[in-house]
């Protein structure tokens, strides 16, 4: 009899110690759904070959219509996952009008922990461990890559669970980075796969890509199709014309130049530079090609953008709060939502001024000061403080004794729905964001900048532009009417 029980019990721990956790059982479904776990683990290299179209964030006419978008004419990704390299290269066209070049060049790679970048002239520069992170996040974004990743030794995965007819798990990596992987649950193929990552304007977003049109391929099954989202906003949508499995696709290590060069800092410092470009009016410059500019009235100053991103703003916030130590800093005019111009909200918010924008970016302003952002604590998060906003309907009139600023909606842009420009009457004086550059390529919505001083009858000699050079008025029409030709070819 006990030769029966201890038998029975054997056996018992024996089948408990067979059975695989529900989270290995959903790898297991996709690893075989995909190929087997042997042929995933001996694939050398992916290879993604398509075309597609990749929205630009940020940069939509107003905050709640479509991105513009480029279309991708040519892509290939090339993913070696056992050394955990890649190597992207793609070339995109602007179906929006731009000032910049319309057809972009770009090629970029990984390589362990070393990401860079290769110019146009082949030289590879090395970039930030930052870049370097998001881009071994972005080579699991793959159903292979992040299939074999949760077969490693290193990795745990827990919480399995059901989202309709998906089955999901959450996979972190030795190196701590968590995704969370849906199957098919009837294919078992991976549908979509999920991972956090952190924006400076939105904070912390979650980066998916879905997966469909699977093929067979050298004995494995690939997707035809990738889709790739931050939160709400597409990213880029691929369709793949070629999937390749284990072919030679040259070398994709790191050049020895890259390996060996002193790795840069995830954003540069920061310099500020202040003109006096008129009585009680700063031009706010330095490094970059995005300025501010501030006002003095007869008991505050008011800030006039705040750009690019947190540290840029703090620069100029600091820098504007010497100019008239005895005046508090009270207000900042957000010009419009676009990223680089509205980069800067939640440090102005942080350090306590009231924004002013035009009433269509009010909502939008409001959801960015709410977002979380824990991933990267920025100024607002280390130290919170209400929205203090005021809109602006089509036109307002900031004035006392020591200065009138004149603060219009500008009407008719073909690429600008939301944006506020400024009108000084004394040195008949324009500040503007996006509507001229003196250093850009092309001028293709030039005619709206005199079409908009037309309208409200401004005489401007002088233009202090967020982007560009200070300039009288006849050199600004002199260079919109040289570049024409550009803009139209």
């Amino acid at each position: 009899m006990k030769t029966i029980v201890a038998f029975l019990v054997g056996a018992w721990v024996a089948m408990a110690c067979s059975r695989i956790s529900p989270e290995m059982q959903v790898i297991h479904d996709a690893a075989e759904a995909l190929g087997g776990q042997g042929r995933i683990l001996q694939s050398k290299t992916l290879v993604i070959e398509g075309e597609g179209t990749a929205p630009n964030l940020g940069q939509n006419i107003t905050p709640d219509t479509d991105l513009p978008v480029w279309k991708v004419t040519k892509f290939s990704r090339v993913i070696d996952p056992a050394n955990s390299r890649m190597r992207v290269n793609q070339v995109r066209e602007a179906q929006f009008l731009l000032a910049s070049a319309t057809v972009q060049p770009q090629e970029y790679g990984l390589d362990g922990e070393i990401a860079y970048t290769i110019g146009q002239d082949g030289t590879a520069t090395r970039v930030s461990e930052w870049t370097a992170r998001e881009r071994q996040r972005e080579l699991l974004h793959h159903p292979i890559a992040i299939v074999r990743a949760a077969l490693q030794p290193g990795s745990k995965l827990t919480n399995a669970r059901t989202d309709g007819d998906l089955q999901l798990v959450d996979v972190t990596t030795a190196k701590a980075d968590t995704f969370t992987l849906a199957i098919n649950g009837t294919t078992k193929l991976p549908a979509r796969v999920s991972s956090m990552s952190y924006n400076d304007n939105l904070g912390d977003v979650v980066i998916e890509t879905s997966f469909s049109s699977y093929e067979d391929v050298g004995g494995l099954k690939l997707p035809k199709r990738l889709t790739t989202n931050i939160d709400k906003y597409p990213q880029l949508d691929l369709q793949v014309t070629k999937n390749s499995v284990d072919v030679e696709a040259g070398d994709i290590a790191s050049p020895e130049a890259v390996r060996s060069a002193q790795i840069p800092p995830r954003s540069l410092p920061v310099t500020v530079t202040a003109e006096e470009v008129a009585k009680g009016i700063w031009w706010l410059a330095g490094s970059g090609n995005h300025r501010s500019v501030v006002f003095e009235f007869d008991d505050h100053l008011t800030l006039f953008e705040v750009p690019l991103n947190e540290m840029r703003t703090l620069a100029v916030i600091d820098t504007a709060r010497t100019l008239r130590p005895n005046k508090p800093l009270t207000h900042a005019i957000v010009s419009h939502h676009h990223f680089d111009h509205s980069g800067g909200l939640r440090a102005a918010v942080a350090s306590g001024l009231t924004i002013i924008t035009y009433r269509g970016n009010v909502e939008f302003f409001k959801e960015l000061v709410a977002r979380k952002h824990s991933i990267v604590e920025d100024a607002l998060a280390r130290t919170p403080r209400p929205l203090k906003i005021e809109s602006v309907d089509e036109e307002l009139t900031l004035k006392d004794r020591s200065m009138e600023v004149r603060l219009y909606h500008l009407k008719d842009n073909p690429r600008e729905g939301t944006n506020l420009f400024a009108y000084v009457p004394r040195g008949k004086m324009l500040v503007q964001a996006d509507m001229y550059d003196s250093s850009w390529m092309r001028h293709p919505w030039g005619d709206n900048l005199p079409f908009n001083l037309k309208l409200h009858n401004l005489q401007v000699e002088k233009s202090v532009p967020v982007h560009g050079t200070v300039q009288t008025y006849a050199e600004v029409l002199k260079t919109i009417e040289s570049r024409r030709a550009a803009a139209g070819s």
